[in-house]
């Protein structure tokens, strides 16, 4: 693990290891533990109803999240930055999705102000550097008192894997990557507790849930190891935010 210049490193950051890692990625998602008996429970846990909701799946991959919304009810539009993903996520979701092509680290003109009701973001906003953009999009792109949710690296167990001496600041790092079959340079960005909640209110939001989650008993069956490790400190953070409704935000 280790800082990373950026300069050398072409953007989106983790284009290149999700198009490499994609197949691999989708045959382990819906077993992997921290994906399926860690993540993926703690983000539904938080979910409103979405029947009938217009929902943005972003950073789809290959369409687990996707799948689970649409079959709750919800008008679903996945969105990732990888075309082997939307691939395998057109595979498994056919026609119950609306799927896109797009990087979020670029603003958002392919969908109109107010489209959404709510956003689902897991596991990918640690690949955007800038989250005051990206998040100020999504107010933009959901309706007033709408819902955003995301997960992410938790602060603290992400400042001692990358070996941090620069705590406060917005951190290029990388990692090896070895749980999906096929080890891959995977780059992101490692940031502060208070990088991870300011830029949500500075964008107009407000938070409504803070979730350290806790491994299932799913995990501790398949990777007693880690469950213990994860039951002493989270790996991850969850956090759900609703777009104030105030003028001046999201216009």
């Amino acid at each position: 693990m280790e800082k990373v210049d950026p300069s050398t490193v072409s953007k989106p950051v983790a284009y290149d290891s999700y198009q490499e890692l994609a197949e691999h990625y989708a045959a382990a998602i819906d077993t992997k533990p921290h994906n399926a008996f860690y993540d993926r429970p703690a983000m539904i846990s938080l979910w409103p109803d979405v029947r009938g909701l217009r929902v943005l799946d972003a950073g789809c991959g290959p369409g687990v999240y996707a799948e689970l919304l649409a079959q709750r009810g919800a008008i679903v539009t996945a969105v990732d930055v990888s075309d082997k993903m939307l691939e395998l996520a057109r595979k498994r979701l056919g026609a119950t999705a609306d799927l896109r092509l797009v990087d979020l680290s670029q603003p958002l003109p392919m969908f109109p102000s107010q489209s959404f009701d709510f956003i689902n973001a897991p596991l990918c906003v640690d690949y955007i550097e800038d989250w005051r953009g990206l998040f100020t999009e999504f107010g933009r792109i959901l309706v007033p008192g709408g819902i955003f949710q995301f997960s992410c690296g938790h602060p603290a167990f992400d400042a001692e894997y990358f070996n941090t001496t620069d705590y406060f600041s917005v951190e290029h790092v990388s990692s090896t990557w070895k749980g999906f079959g096929k080890n891959v340079i995977m780059h992101s960005f490692r940031r502060s507790l208070e990088e991870i909640l300011m830029p949500i209110i500075d964008s107009g939001f407000t938070i409504m849930k803070v979730l350290e989650p806790k491994p299932t008993k799913q995990f501790e069956l398949a990777d007693p190891v880690r469950f213990a490790s994860l039951m002493h400190r989270p790996g991850f953070l969850c956090v759900q935010a609703k777009r104030l409704v105030l003028s001046g935000f999201g216009h």
